[in-house]
């Protein structure tokens, strides 16, 4: 007989631990809030939580990445906006300098101040850095100050020609910034297709020209020279050695001269042996584009060579100074597109957490209202297990003798 109350005491004993047991368990989850908290509560749903965590750890890079890309591009966007200003500026001093017969030697070296300060300016706006101290400009590099020189001195490219890519979704990456090579200096001459030239060592008072394609298929891309056989007689060179005579014709002053599907226009009076080049475009920084606008303007003007050279240049980097402005355009509307596509992934990115929490939630939660009514109920079999022990654990001999 003791033997027997002393399994059913056990029995009891038993009973009343996997009560405790459970209900701390359930205790814990309410805590918590969380239905799932080791693999043993639900081994299924389990996995698929890891998954959705490392969907949001994933999620959350991808927003950081994004917050990154967009300070960075936002900076390059107001780059542009000050790069212009300079530009507007720019642009009204040397179409000012243009004007040969009213401005002296002393007007033009005041406006070459101006210009050089300028210059100083837009190389400042290309060598800004983030707000971690990272170049906006230098590619990879971003430690590296993108342009040197300066404030006299030719301005360089000296970082890399990268961009650097970050990560805003599962199958999106985009650039940051673009690099300074690719803003500053890839800039096309002249019209794009070629260049006109005056050589500074004329003695005439011809001037040329920025000219414009009038066929372009006929167009053969090459450096051509434009030579003065005489003041009314002129023959055209290829690049070739030795050079080949493309054209030769008769000279009038003001008249177009058209080869190759070009025509440029040469006025004024060429002295024999007077040179002017036709150039296929190659590219030009800004900076050299300013610094050789800085140079002539600098130059002793007033007799007709010397306004002959100086109109020519000036009309040159007046057309340099607008291509530079619609590349700079150009890149700035991609930094737009590139604005708009981490919006557009943010706020797909946004939808697709909020699903994912969703169904995290479903996996996860604790249904509140159920876990009470479940502690509730245990809470009962847990008094009745205590109860049960309680009087099995006094039984003896004598209770079932009686």
């Amino acid at each position: 007989m003791r033997m027997s109350t002393l399994g059913f005491s056990m029995g009891s004993l038993n009973a009343m631990l996997t009560q405790q047991s459970a209900l701390a368990k359930l205790q814990n989850q309410m805590a918590l809030g969380l239905r799932v908290i080791t693999p043993a509560d639900d081994p299924i749903a389990y996995v698929h939580i890891q998954e959705l965590q490392r969907s949001q750890a994933e999620s959350e890079q991808f927003a950081k990445n994004s917050t990154i890309a967009k300070n960075r591009l936002s900076l390059e966007e107001q780059a542009f906006v000050d790069t212009t200003n300079v530009m507007t500026r720019v642009r009204e001093l040397v179409v000012r300098a243009g004007n040969t017969a009213t401005l002296s030697n002393a007007d033009r070296e005041s406006i070459a101040t101006e210009l050089a300060q300028r210059l100083d300016e837009l190389q400042a706006i290309a060598n800004r850095q983030d707000g971690n101290g990272e170049f906006l400009f230098s590619g990879y590099s971003t430690k590296t100050q993108p342009f040197s020189g300066g404030s006299g001195t030719p301005i360089n490219y000296v970082a890399d020609q990268g961009s650097r890519q970050l990560q805003i979704s599962s199958t999106q990456r985009i650039a940051d910034s673009h690099n300074g090579f690719e803003v500053f200096v890839n800039i096309r001459e002249g019209n794009g297709t070629f260049s006109t030239a005056v050589n500074m060592g004329n003695t005439g008072s011809g001037a040329i020209d920025v000219g414009t394609v009038v066929d372009r298929p006929s167009w053969i891309p090459d450096d051509y020279t434009i030579r003065f056989t005489s003041p009314t007689a002129y023959e055209i060179t290829d690049g070739a050695t030795p050079a080949n005579v493309v054209q030769a014709g008769t000279y009038t002053a003001g008249s177009a001269i058209t080869f190759n599907g070009v025509s440029v226009t040469i006025a004024g009076a060429p002295a024999t042996g007077d040179t002017f080049t036709v150039n296929r475009s190659r590219n030009e920084s800004i900076f050299e584009t300013i610094g050789n606008i800085v140079d002539v303007l600098r130059l002793p003007a007033g007799d007709a060579t010397a306004n002959a050279k100086l109109t020519t240049s000036l009309q040159g980097g007046l057309q340099q100074l607008d291509q530079a402005t619609d590349h700079f355009l150009s890149v700035r509307a991609q930094v737009g597109v590139r604005l708009g596509s981490i919006d557009a992934a943010d706020a797909t990115r946004e939808s697709m957490d909020i699903d994912t929490a969703s169904a995290l939630s479903d996996l996860r939660d604790l249904d509140y209202a159920q876990a009470l009514t479940k502690m509730n109920q245990q809470l009962v079999g847990l008094q009745a297990a205590q109860l049960s022990y309680s009087k099995i654990s006094n039984l003896s001999l004598f209770n079932y003798l009686r």
